[in-house]
């Protein structure tokens, strides 16, 4: 996973977190089960599929109907796929899914699930990533539980087709793809002779640092089907990127190196998990703007410089229709 997607808790905080949901859990599933944890939850119900995922093998029920997701990707996939979660985690800064969340309730923070809120929903299914195999012990006692391999942010493709196969809906993944393709297509056709010229820098700012997103990041897969160039500072794979920067998606610049992050036109965003580091990333963001390094810029001396919302970041199927339109307001209906 990048990241942006979820910030790898403290060993301290996290042996805590997980001391106290567990005392949690088993006092709300004892009370719930008349004074018992089920020793295996899944084996209750015979009508199931198996599916063997990141944490083992779970029996998926062949009929659920309360659904709950982890993480954002997780349920702005089921969203696509037509299946709405009776709760999720809340995401204070994707302002894309704001409206897809009334009426879902919420069940913690991203990276902080509170497993008393999920047991209070009586879920039949929860989905969510590798990341979360922290408590993946404790959600199963709740009800069925799968966590999808997520590398990183460039597989979102592959976590949304298996997501399709664990909720039945492949025929609907499959059209949700078939569109994501349609649009593209018809993006290229409009670009015409520009597409090859282009050449598109991906750049985010933390509150301390500025980072470019390569080839192999959630935005850079889809300005690849796009059929958009990278500039050569940042057209590396995510190998590339693992063994030369010790990151696959993502790598760090200082002032002195800021003219990597130029191209034909740059798209530029903020994003942290809190109010406080978002609005010290936008004041490192200004701070840029003002720096004569970044003024020197080709894609800022043109007026090619767009800020975009943390979509950017991925990592499903809504965001990346999302990019697409960014694709069109910009690089064809922009003046």
């Amino acid at each position: 996973m990048n990241d942006s997607y979820i910030k790898i808790k403290s060993f301290t905080r996290l042996l805590q977190f997980q001391i106290v949901i567990f005392c949690t859990l088993l006092l709300a599933v004892a009370c719930h089960h008349g004074g018992s944890i089920p020793a295996n939850y899944q084996s209750t119900n015979p009508a199931c599929r198996q599916f063997e995922h990141a944490a083992g093998i779970t029996c998926i029920p062949e009929k659920f109907e309360r659904l709950v997701t982890l993480d954002d990707a997780s349920f702005e996939n089921a969203i696509a796929l037509g299946i709405k979660p009776v709760g999720s985690i809340f995401f204070d800064f994707s302002f894309y899914l704001q409206d897809k969340l009334i009426g879902v309730k919420n069940i913690g923070k991203n990276g902080e699930p509170n497993l008393e809120n999920i047991l209070a929903l009586k879920p039949d299914l929860i989905l969510g990533s590798d990341y979360q195999r922290y408590i993946y012990n404790l959600s199963s006692k709740i009800a069925p539980t799968i966590l999808f391999n997520f590398e990183h942010s460039g597989k979102w493709k592959e976590v949304f087709t298996n997501m399709s196969v664990v909720l039945d809906k492949e025929e609907t993944g499959q059209k949700v793809m078939e569109n994501y393709y349609r649009r593209l297509k018809e993006f290229k056709q409009k670009m015409g002779d520009n597409l090859s010229k282009i050449k598109v820098s991906v750049v985010r700012v933390y509150p301390n640092t500025i980072n470019l997103y390569l080839r192999d990041s959630f935005c850079g897969t889809v300005l690849q089907d796009a059929g958009l160039s990278r500039p050569n500072s940042q057209n590396f794979s995510a190998s590339e990127g693992e063994k030369l920067f010790g990151n696959s998606i993502q790598m760090s610049i200082g002032n002195e190196l800021i003219e990597k992050a130029d191209g034909d036109v740059i798209f530029i965003w903020t994003a942290e998990n809190s109010t406080q580091g978002n609005q010290t990333a936008k004041n490192k963001l200004e701070q840029l703007k003002s720096n004569p390094l970044w003024q020197n810029l080709k894609a800022v001396q043109k007026n090619k410089v767009y800020l975009v919302p943390d979509y950017w970041i991925g990592s499903g199927i809504l965001a990346a229709n999302a990019i697409i339109d960014d694709l069109f307001k910009y690089l064809i209906n922009s003046p």
